[in-house]
């Protein structure tokens, strides 16, 4: 018995190999497609758009995706924001803080330079004052002394008697010096013996006194003295009163007259 042998059929012959055409376009519809959102300015996603064959043929990679969103800010990116905002913020504010330290450094400099002025001109004032104060109470001092000296002096000058002539002429001649003392010298054996020969006698006395001028070694005194008057011829007392200007120099430690005016 003949038997029919049934060959089965080649598979390897009937199928076909696939082309790179299909092939690409089965991977093109089975590769998933990327979900985004849709915006209102693009309506069609173009990643989920088939790709034709043309396409495929001409470019095997997936599109690139453009997206309408706006870029994702990340965490470092508003760190960035905050950290530029605060120091544009604190930018004035250095520059406020470093304006007043240069203002409060040339303030505190021109205070220094003031009261360093203030004080070598509060310094000058103080010793001029202090020598100018000083010079006026030695002023002072001198015409207080001269005056009352003067005034002495002025009692010793109008009282005379013709019992102590001598002794009177030698105490008018202690007080004095320069011309005055000259003068007096040179008039005193003259005046001597006119007061012998009339018996005369004479009380002086300082009624007022003042000073016209002073210096710490001359001084001008103004006197008013009323002097009583006695001689043989006259008796009774008679009292002529004068001014007497008297200049009186310090000589040593001493006041003398150098000069005795009659104005």
């Amino acid at each position: 018995m003949n038997s029919t042998t049934t060959k089965a059929p080649n598979k390897s012959s009937s199928v076909r190999p696939p082309s790179a055409r299909s092939t690409a376009k089965r991977l093109a519809g089975a590769a998933p497609s990327v979900r985004r959102e849709k915006s209102a300015e693009s309506p069609s996603d173009p990643a989920t758009t088939p790709l034709s064959d043309d396409d495929t043929d001409t470019d095997t990679t997936e599109p690139a995706q453009v997206s309408s969103d706006p870029p994702e800010v990340t965490a470092d990116d508003e760190a960035a924001t905050s950290d530029h905002e605060e120091e544009s913020a604190a930018a004035p504010t250095r520059r406020a803080r470093v304006r007043a330290a240069l203002t409060g450094r040339r303030t505190r400099r021109i205070f220094t330079v003031v009261v360093t002025l203030v004080a070598i001109v509060g310094v000058a004032l103080a010793g001029w004052f202090g020598m100018e104060w000083k010079q006026a109470r030695d002023v002072d001092n001198a015409a207080t002394a001269a005056k009352s000296v003067a005034e002495q002096y002025a009692v010793s000058l109008t009282s005379v008697s013709a019992d102590s002539v001598d002794k009177d002429f030698a105490t008018v001649l202690g007080g004095a010096t320069g011309g005055f003392k000259d003068m007096y010298a040179k008039s005193s054996a003259q005046l001597r013996q006119l007061l012998v020969d009339n018996k005369a006698d004479a009380q002086g006395k300082v009624i007022a006194s003042g000073i016209q001028s002073a210096t710490t070694d001359k001084v001008v005194v103004l006197l008013f003295i009323d002097q009583t008057v006695r001689n043989a011829s006259t008796p009774e007392p008679r009292i002529d009163r004068s001014r007497v200007v008297m200049t009186m120099d310090k000589v040593g430690d001493r006041w003398l007259a150098s000069k005795v005016d009659l104005p």
